[in-house]
Order: C-alpha cells, then sequence, then structure tokens
C-alpha cells in the first residue's frame, strides 16, 4: 500500500514514522514534508503546495496510492478531500462541509448550541466598534477569538480590558471578518482526540500541551511548545463523560446535518475545577505536537485505525492496544519564535538524541547537501516513551539536551505540574 501524507510538521513527520512501522505500507510520500521525513527510509518528499490539488491527485494516480491522510487544518478547509475523493481515492480527513468545525469558530459554536454540547457562553461580531462595546460592557478577563483559521495563535486570554480591546483591534485589522468574544472560564486545559467514521467513535489517549511561549505559562500563545499523555488529569470516568457528553453527540450533530465526517475529532476541553468538561474549540485533524506524544505508545498499527475511519467499519475494529506508561515531547524553536526567526541554521545532534532513546520528529527543517537545517518556528519535537510521565518527560529532555543549532529555545518545565500533582503507574 501507497499513502500520501499531507504536510511539512512536526505531526506530519511523526505520521510518516508510524504507517511506515508497518510492512504493509510500500511507500509513503509527503507533500511538501521536511529535512526528517527526507530522511525516514520507504519515505519520499514531494515538492507540491498542500493546496495543489491537482498536482496530488494526479501524482496519485500515475504511482497507484491509493490513501492521502491530511496533517493540517488548512487544506482540509479548502476542500482537498471532497476533491481527492471525486478523483476516487481514499481520504483520512473530513470533507470542507465538516472542516468548518475548526475553519469557522462561530460555526462550531452553533453546532455545540444546537446539540446541547457544554462550551462556554459567547458572541459574535463583524464590525471592531460594537465589539469592543461589548468588551467594555463585560470586563476582563474575557477571551477574544479569531473566527477563522489562524494557525493555533487565534486566541487571547485577556486578563485586561487594555489586552481584550487591542485583540479585537488585531484580528480585525488583519482581516479576520468575524470576532468571537466568549466568556473567560477557569481550570486546567487538555485535548482529547477522538477516531471517528462519521458513526462511532474511539478516542485517543488524553494530552495535555503548553501553548505559551515562556516557561510557567507566560508569553505568547504558539503551536505548542510540548505535550504529554495520557494526562493524568483526565480519569476513566472523566473520559466516559467526555465521550458520552462530548464526542458521541458532536459526531451525531455532524451527521444530522447529512456531514460525512471521517478522521479525527479534536476536542479542546477545560476541565473546570468542579470536574466538568467544556469544550473551547474543536479541530478537525490531529494536534501538534500532541500526535508527536500520543503515536509512539500506539502499537495497533496506525492504517487500521485510519482504513477502519474510511470503510465505516470503525465499531467493528478490535480494541485499540496501546504501550503501558506515557508518553511526551519537547519543541525546540527557533529564536524569535513566534515573532520573527532566521531560518537555515545547520541542526547537530539528531544521532545522539537518538541514540538516547528518543524519537526525533522534524517539523521546520529542510534538507541542505544531506544536512537537516533550520526552516521554520517550531524546527523539532524531540519525543520520548517512559513507565511513567516523569520518567517519559526526562527521556525527552536527555534527547533535546543533545541537539544543537543557532538560537535555540525550548520550555523546561513541560509536564511540571502534572509529575508534582500525580503519577501514571505501570500497569
Amino acid at each position: 500500500m501507497k499513502i500520501l501524507v499531507i504536510g511539512n510538521g512536526g505531526r506530519e513527520h511523526a505520521l510518516a514514522w508510524k504507517l511506515l512501522e508497518s510492512k504493509r505500507i510500500q511507500q509513503v510520500v509527503c507533500i511538501p514534508g521536511n529535512g526528517g521525513t527526507a530522511t525516514l527510509p520507504r519515505c519520499q518528499n514531494l515538492s507540491l503546495r498542500v493546496d495543489d490539488f491537482e498536482g496530488m491527485a494526479r501524482f496519485a494516480l500515475v504511482h497507484n496510492i491509493s490513501l492521502a491522510v491530511v496533517g493540517p487544518e488548512m487544506p482540509l478547509a479548502l476542500g482537498i478531500t471532497d476533491y481527492l475523493k471525486s478523483k476516487g481515492l481514499m481520504v483520512f480527513g473530513p470533507t470542507k462541509e465538516g472542516a468548518q468545525i475548526e475553519a469557522s469558530k462561530s460555526w462550531a459554536k452553533n453546532l455545540m448550541e444546537s446539540a446541547g454540547i457544554p462550551t462556554p457562553k459567547f458572541a459574535k461580531f463583524t464590525d471592531a466598534t460594537t465589539a469592543i462595546a461589548f468588551v467594555r460592557e463585560r470586563g476582563a478577563p474575557i477571551v477574544v477569538k479569531a473566527d477563522g483559521l489562524a494557525a493555533g495563535k487565534g486566541v487571547t486570554v485577556a486578563n485586561t480590558l487594555a489586552e481584550a480591546i487591542a485583540a479585537v483591534e488585531f484580528l480585525f485589522q488583519n482581516n479576520f471578518h468575524t470576532v468571537i468574544v466568549e466568556e473567560w472560564v477557569t481550570g486546567e486545559e487538555v485535548s482529547v482526540l477522538a477516531l471517528t467514521d462519521g458513526v462511532s467513535v474511539r478516542i485517543l489517549p488524553p494530552a495535555q500541551d503548553h501553548k505559551r511561549i515562556g516557561e510557567g505559562d507566560t508569553g505568547p500563545n504558539t503551536g505548542g511548545m510540548g505535550a504529554f499523555a495520557p494526562a493524568p488529569l483526565v480519569t476513566p470516568q472523566l473520559m466516559a463523560r467526555i465521550e458520552q457528553e462530548i464526542l458521541q453527540p458532536t459526531v451525531d450533530a455532524l451527521r444530522q446535518r447529512d456531514i460525512d465526517y471521517r478522521g479525527i475529532l479534536y476536542a479542546g476541553l477545560m476541565i473546570t475545577p468542579q470536574g466538568n468538561p467544556t469544550v473551547l474549540e474543536f479541530n478537525c485533524r490531529f494536534g501538534d505536537p500532541e500526535t508527536q506524544a500520543i503515536l509512539p505508545l500506539l502499537e495497533t498499527p496506525l492504517e487500521d485505525l485510519i482504513l477502519a475511519c474510511v470503510h465505516k467499519k470503525l465499531s467493528d475494529l478490535p480494541p485499540i492496544s496501546w504501550k503501558s506508561g506515557a508518553g511526551a515531547c519537547v519543541v525546540a524553536a527557533a529564536q524569535g519564535y513566534p515573532g520573527s526567526y532566521k531560518k537555515g541554521h545547520p541542526i547537530s545532534g539528531i544521532t545522539q538524541a537518538q541514540e538516547k532513546g528518543t524519537i526525533v520528529f522534524s517539523a521546520g527543517t529542510k534538507l541542505k547537501e544531506q544536512q537537516q537545517v533550520t526552516d521554520g518556528g517550531r524546527v523539532l519535537s524531540v519525543a520520548a516513551t517512559g513507565d511513567t510521565l516523569a520518567g517519559a518527560i526526562a527521556q525527552a529532555y536527555a534527547g533535546i539536551n543533545s541537539i544543537e543549532f543557532e538560537g535555540m529555545y525550548y520550555r523546561k518545565d513541560i509536564g511540571d505540574r502534572a509529575i508534582k500533582t500525580s503519577s501514571i503507574p505501570n500497569q
């Protein structure tokens, strides 16, 4: 079997790596891929844009590729699934209509309201003046969100009125036509990803991401600076509630709207101090960097899960097999990220990190004369597994300490709070 993996980040490197563990997979072609995917055995990078649907379809048909796995949200929102399916390809990822659950915050909020899914109260605005008047009336803290795709950086949790007003002005000045203003809720955030074939769901281990650039969760939001799974915060009882009160009702609501949603349904949740889950946002694809923490724990072949979703046979699948213990990853970023940063710095120490038992997933890299060099803001994700959460995180840090590139930055507190409050025992 030959598979296309669409995207060029750490998530896509992890997907290609996990797929290639299977002898059933003859080849993976990454579009466009990165410096890490270029070094994987039986893997090829193809230099096409992720919105060149015609080019992808033509390549796939000529080279007998039968399945496409879509990593990023942007091509899903643009309708890659609809296009490739019309050319006879199987696609793991929702249609353009289904991808609205991430591409439009207001559409997702309306879906949740109609289905009775818990989510913070909100209002939507199409001009800055009205939005700012609402913010002044409600006061801070308050949350301001871009309605459309913003690469994980369209959310401002404003602690002051000045911050909230600046966020509203920024979004409208940057061509977001609709802005959501949402009540601020307290608690701990957790990411719960579920496989779905549009009818049933299978939940992956809950993960916690670290969005802020600075230690102690300070500074601006990023695409994610590290993650771990399973999150001790989510007990089996809470996971059952999340499935019954949030994930399954959402899939049912999509189906009632005649939306054929096959792929990942990712719930970004806040767990309140009372232990209740509420949906902050939905995403329509694998998370990054959650995927890099979760997939090393997976023992069931990834293609089995994907094909069960594509063929609408998820309920027939045996229970998913996972390694005991925990997985973690730490992101190495370029100096200046999430603002401006330089590219082209040589990266050393990847082999040494791997020799320490870690998996190094490339993200913002490219291959230049057989040397990986920096080519993005989040450069690498260094992942590891362990018998305990503390062990997995320690292993990931042992690996990242072997890696060097000019201006390299990473947070040194990934998972600290979870380790202090609980641990995952051997199973």
